[in-house]
């Protein structure tokens, strides 16, 4: 029996359009966040030659939340903790630019809490922070 969750995730894949498989494809190879016009050109043997053909598959990619926006770098990277899709907290190493995302429910809460003490509520956020990674504070 499939659980909901296997379903949902099978489904999601299903759901999306030719273009957008091509463009997770790309961004799930690299392992690193890309900018728009290097993943155009990265992709123009598979036919998609406009920017706006890689700029509503990443904005979709990014609403279904396969996918985020490194907003500092202008740079889209694979979600790596199982489709977030709003939240997101980001290390980008100050050396190296490796990008890790970070799942941490409690620093969420926090920030939902302060932000909330000034009457607002938190309807998304993106957050990065900016740091050495373990490989360049060794070197």
């Amino acid at each position: 029996m499939i659980n909901s969750q296997t379903r949902n995730k099978k489904d999601q894949k299903q759901d999306l359009t030719k273009n957008q498989k091509i463009v997770l494809d790309l961004l799930r190879s690299s392992g690193e966040p890309l900018k728009a016009y290097s993943i155009l050109d990265s992709l123009k043997k598979e036919g998609l030659k406009s920017p706006l053909q890689i700029y509503r598959a990443l904005d979709k990619l990014v609403e279904l939340g396969r996918i985020h926006k490194i907003e500092s770098k202008n740079s889209f990277i694979v979600c790596s903790n199982s489709n977030c899709a709003s939240n997101t907290i980001f290390t980008i190493c100050e050396r190296c630019d490796k990008v890790k995302e970070l799942k941490n429910n409690n620093l969420a809460e926090s920030m939902g809490q302060l932000i909330n003490k000034y009457g607002q509520d938190v309807s998304r956020y993106n957050l990065e922070f900016y740091a050495l990674c373990k490989n360049c504070k060794s070197n």
